[in-house]
């Protein structure tokens, strides 16, 4: 069965994004790059592995799923589908006009499970904060990329979900030299 995995940048004090929804503080360069563009390279934008030379590799994620807003700046940016190498779902409340790849859903927890239901990779949920508070039950696997920053507000790495634990166990943790520190964790259901 395919798994949800909640692959995302994060600051010290667990924000994904600072409060426009902005992460320009998050480190691009330094040596855990190398797990970015290397294992990690289905995560890429399209347009970046245009940029690198580098075909995706095709080899951990072919869905990726999205909330409305983490998908705004591509579009504002003239990017209409920003990981066109992959199946892309965005999650949005109101009927929206989207290129043609992209498919919408006012059911993003429906939509998960009959993902994972599916034959094929895992499904990389990239964002946003409010959308992994909602899916928090159905995500498998969290890989946080932990930055050396704090932001003090910001959009919170499960939005405002209520108070549910949900136990995880740590499956590894790389440090780098950069002072990012990449954590790996698999559920293990509800606490």
């Amino acid at each position: 069965m395919r798994k949800l995995v909640y692959y995302v940048a994060v600051s010290i004090d667990g924000y994904i994004a600072d409060p426009s929804g902005g992460f320009d503080a998050f480190l691009v360069d330094g040596d855990h790059a190398q797990v970015v563009f290397g294992e990690y390279a289905d995560a890429l934008p399209t347009h970046a592995h245009r940029a690198l030379g580098i075909a995706p590799p095709g080899t951990r994620f072919d869905t990726v799923l999205m909330g409305w807003n983490t998908l705004t700046p591509a579009l504002n940016a003239g990017i209409s589908s920003p990981y066109a190498h992959l199946r892309q779902v965005v999650a949005s409340r109101s009927p929206r006009d989207v290129d043609s790849n992209i498919t919408l859903t006012d059911n993003p927890v429906a939509m998960v499970r009959s993902l994972k239901r599916e034959d094929g990779l895992d499904i990389w949920l990239c964002g946003g904060g409010s959308l992994a508070g909602t899916l928090l039950p159905e995500i498998d696997h969290l890989v946080l990329k932990r930055n050396p920053v704090v932001f003090g507000s910001g959009i919170p790495l499960f939005g405002r979900a209520p108070y549910e634990p949900r136990s995880f166990t740590a499956t590894r943790t790389r440090s780098f030299e950069s002072g990012v520190v990449i954590e790996e964790y698999a559920s293990r259901g509800t606490a």
